[in-house]
């Protein structure tokens, strides 16, 4: 067989999108991606291996410096690669691997697009050991590949009803243009002081809403034309994710969440997706009101939580949809320099999070 191919840097980005997509990538390998990641503190750099002028295999990589003289090669639900080609594979690595080192990283982290039960370790040999991730490990997907009635019927009762209660309460969902982006943000200002959680700025969405262009849809739920909730959703290779949400805290009773979901799951079926991500659920299941009555588990809900501490009342109602819960394949560490790696694991005990 023949394994001759050569290494690029930086392809075309709509070759390169097409690779990604045509593999079934996330959008986070989306050239876009890494455009917008690099207006904002990252470096991004596509490393493939091409066969004949065709792309065979390859990741994006985003560098962040983090301080002076340590800097993170980071690689987002990559590679695209066939992990049952061994040869490609270790060619492949050896260029990422040799790409990180020129950049001056102390470490290469991979959170690969597969499933818990892929093991990484097994096509990759090197010093590579179990590290924390940045993207959510466990979400729910929802199968789109049914019809809508389908999807409708698998729903618990209580979310078609919602759905339908939106309706007759007089909430609309439209899709917003550039215009609208400041109220998406004031909606996500809200969400954040009521929720605890850190938000991107202003600058960072409407780029985002820019460089993904046709690629993303932002739904927001109004009432009277007032904006009562809104959702950011990507479509890429297949897949749809519900990326970024938000709601203010008037008329939520008119249940607009629920629509803007149900609104976001027909466009990404129109747009031949095969899945619906709801992007991110405690890795742990919470436990039901019956269960915690008949156990003498007292342990805190936190305890069931990831590092990002979402909380149960996601689970409950992301899984309200009908989707399936899936755990992805733990994330990896190469590391390259080992007072470096020890500084930033220090640096994660002080403060989780910032990186995303």
């Amino acid at each position: 067989m023949n394994h001759s191919f050569s290494i690029q840097c930086d392809p075309d980005p709509r070759v390169w999108d097409d690779f990604v997509a045509a593999r079934g990538g996330q959008v986070l390998q989306s050239a876009a991606w890494g455009q917008l990641k690099t207006r904002f503190g990252w470096s991004a750099v596509r490393v493939a291996l091409a066969r004949d002028a065709t792309l065979i295999a390859g990741a994006q990589i985003l560098f962040r410096r983090l301080a002076p003289g340590l800097t993170l090669a980071y690689m987002p639900r990559g590679p695209i690669v066939d992990v049952n080609d061994h040869n490609i594979v270790a060619a492949l690595f050896d260029a990422l691997v040799a790409k990180a080192r020129a950049r001056g990283a102390f470490a290469l982290k991979v959170e690969p697009n597969a499933h818990a039960d892929f093991s990484f370790v097994q096509r990759v040999i090197g010093n590579w050991r179990v590290a924390t991730g940045i993207q959510p490990r466990t979400t729910i997907h929802l199968d789109l590949t049914r019809d809508l009635d389908a999807i409708l019927a698998q729903m618990k009762p209580k979310w078609r009803y919602n759905i339908r209660l939106a309706e007759r309460k007089g909430v609309t969902v439209r899709v917003a243009a550039a215009d609208d982006l400041a109220a998406f943000y004031q909606l996500m200002q809200i969400t954040g002081a009521r929720d605890h959680f850190a938000i991107h700025s202003l600058a960072y969405y409407r780029a985002a809403f820019e460089l993904l262009g046709d690629h993303a849809r932002i739904f927001i739920a109004e009432y009277e034309r007032e904006p009562l909730a809104a959702i950011f959703v990507t479509v890429f290779g297949g897949e749809a994710i519900y990326l970024y949400g938000a709601s203010g805290n008037a008329h939520r009773e008119r249940m607009p969440n629920h629509a803007l979901h149900w609104a976001a799951i027909q466009w990404a079926k129109a747009r031949e997706c095969a899945r619906y991500d709801f992007w991110g659920v405690p890795e742990e299941r919470p436990k039901t009101e019956d269960e915690r009555q008949t156990t003498t588990d007292s342990l805190p809900s936190a305890v069931l939580r990831p590092s990002s501490a979402l909380p149960d009342g996601l689970y409950q109602f992301k899984q309200g949809f009908g989707g399936v819960v899936v755990r992805y394949a733990d994330t990896y560490d190469l590391v390259f320099s080992r007072w470096r790696y020890a500084l930033y694991l220090r640096a994660l005990k002080i403060r989780r999070g910032g990186m995303t």
